[in-house]
């Protein structure tokens, strides 16, 4: 047993003690709950409802007002057809494997509709938790390769609910060292993790229970150097797996031999990497042959997963502490049985379905390969610098027909403005020598400078 699973098991203890652990109780639906896996249809190849994914149509009106609060000299000859529908390819969404419009998700949603409604409305700890919960997070557990799982209403609140579960730990463990600022939990946090990621840590620290650090993007050596400099014992690193706004990868294996010298927690969000990496779809972990060693691995099912919610694949002993200790798991109504339906197909889909993610390489390696623009994974991050720039980009690329659009701040750091694509299996080759050639004139001026400097259209 290591040292976190005594600190969690004391915790547990403590909460048992004062009548205060929490479980679920499902509700047992009366139909056979194993239909969505049983009956899920696997194909072999793209089929014709892969397209719903990606083809999009804004109507005129809105398009053309899009278009007009954009920065450009050529306003008034834009808003001249406000009634024509503009079809689009989507190259902004994050559905990687376009399970979103599988015949096996709408069929298993639609019937579980028919069959429940939405099912029993309220909180997973009231009434809100079913034996389709149940089902999801086994089938969740099994894919992330954790003992169990807990289901959040969305991947932020799964953030959230893990740190404020966090933080309770040393308040449960000793209340007086809480009231004389004794012992804290020390987070170490990736400078470019998500919001959520940060609000969560934001939330814990308003506890006063934890001290956070936080080490430059990817930069292994400040990580060490800060941990090895800091003299608390409870020690957490927390880092997106697959981030989501510059596409890179956290080094993992790095930091797996990082938690083997410093024995802290590794906890990782996976959410942009979950079926998308990996042979069997389990995400960065399998992909990087380091499961066992992630203590805990966060996801959404709203990325690849093509439905909606989120989740915590770990231990039995740290999803009792998170479903009596995380709040936006305790306070927030559950997953509707729908979708949850859903989601089961579509977990079943993307590991059966392995064409799917050979697909969304392929993708990837033909962009590299066409543009000669660096990337290592699905998200392509063309950084232009100012909003002007950014916004005129996203303009240009609107204008030529694909629905790609700038980040801006509070997203991004002011000056690192870009335009955020990512790429998906129902993609064709042909939609992506489009794309490219929308994007020539900012992947030319980046592939011959290297520098932040775009050309105005």
């Amino acid at each position: 047993m290591s040292q976190w699973d005594s600190w969690v098991d004391n915790a547990l203890s403590v909460l048992t003690s004062n009548r205060l652990l929490r479980s679920t109780r499902p509700i047992s639906l009366h139909h056979s709950i194993s239909d969505p896996i049983l009956e899920v249809e696997a194909f072999d190849r793209p089929g014709p409802w892969d397209r719903l994914s990606v083809e999009v149509t804004i109507d005129g009106p809105t398009f053309h007002q899009w278009l007009s609060e954009l920065p450009s000299g050529d306003e008034g000859k834009c808003m001249s057809q406000t009634n024509v529908p503009k079809k689009m390819l989507l190259f902004s969404g994050n559905d990687y494997l376009g399970l979103s419009s599988h015949p096996a998700v709408r069929k298993a949603a639609s019937k579980a509709a028919e069959e429940h409604g939405m099912g029993p409305r309220g909180s997973a700890l009231i009434c809100g938790y079913t034996n389709y919960h149940r089902l999801l997070e086994v089938s969740l557990a099994d894919l992330k390769k954790k003992e169990d799982c807990i289901l959040c209403p969305t991947g932020f609140a799964a953030n959230m609910a893990f740190m404020t579960a966090l933080g309770s730990i040393v308040s449960l463990l000793s209340p007086v060292k809480k009231a004389t600022g004794g012992e804290k939990i020390a987070i170490f946090s990736d400078e470019l993790n998500h919001a959520s990621i940060i609000d969560g840590i934001r939330l814990a620290e308003r506890q006063r229970e934890v001290k956070v650090f936080v080490y430059r993007h990817c930069d292994m050596l400040h990580l060490d150097s800060l941990l090895s400099s800091c003299t608390m014992s409870m020690k957490v690193v927390i880092t997106d797996s697959l981030f989501s706004m510059d596409g890179d990868f956290a080094p993992l294996l790095e930091l797996v031999e990082l938690r083997k010298k410093h024995g802290f927690l590794l906890a990782i969000d996976d959410a942009h990497a979950t079926l998308v990496c990996g042979e069997n779809g389990g995400g960065a972990g399998e992909h990087f042959g380091c499961e066992k060693e992630i203590d805990i691995c966060i996801g959404t099912l709203s990325k690849a997963v093509g439905c909606h919610g989120g989740f915590i694949a770990s231990s039995k002993r740290w999803k009792s502490l998170i479903q009596s200790r995380g709040r936006s798991f305790i306070f927030s109504t559950t997953i509707p049985i729908p979708v949850v339906a859903a989601s089961l197909a579509a977990i079943s889909v993307g590991r059966r379905e392995k064409w799917r993610r050979r697909a969304i390489w392929r993708r990837v390696q033909d962009f590299y390969s066409l543009s000669g623009f660096p990337i290592s994974s699905p998200i392509i991050s063309l950084v232009v610098g100012t909003e002007q720039a950014a916004l005129s980009a996203s303009r240009h690329v609107l204008k030529s027909g694909f629905h790609v659009t700038a980040i801006r701040p509070p997203t991004v750091a002011p000056n690192s403005c870009r335009l955020r694509i990512t790429l998906s299996a129902a993609h064709t080759l042909d939609d992506v020598k489009k794309l490219i050639a929308a994007l020539s004139p900012w992947i030319t001026t980046l592939n011959d400078s290297n520098l932040h400097a775009f050309p105005k259209l």
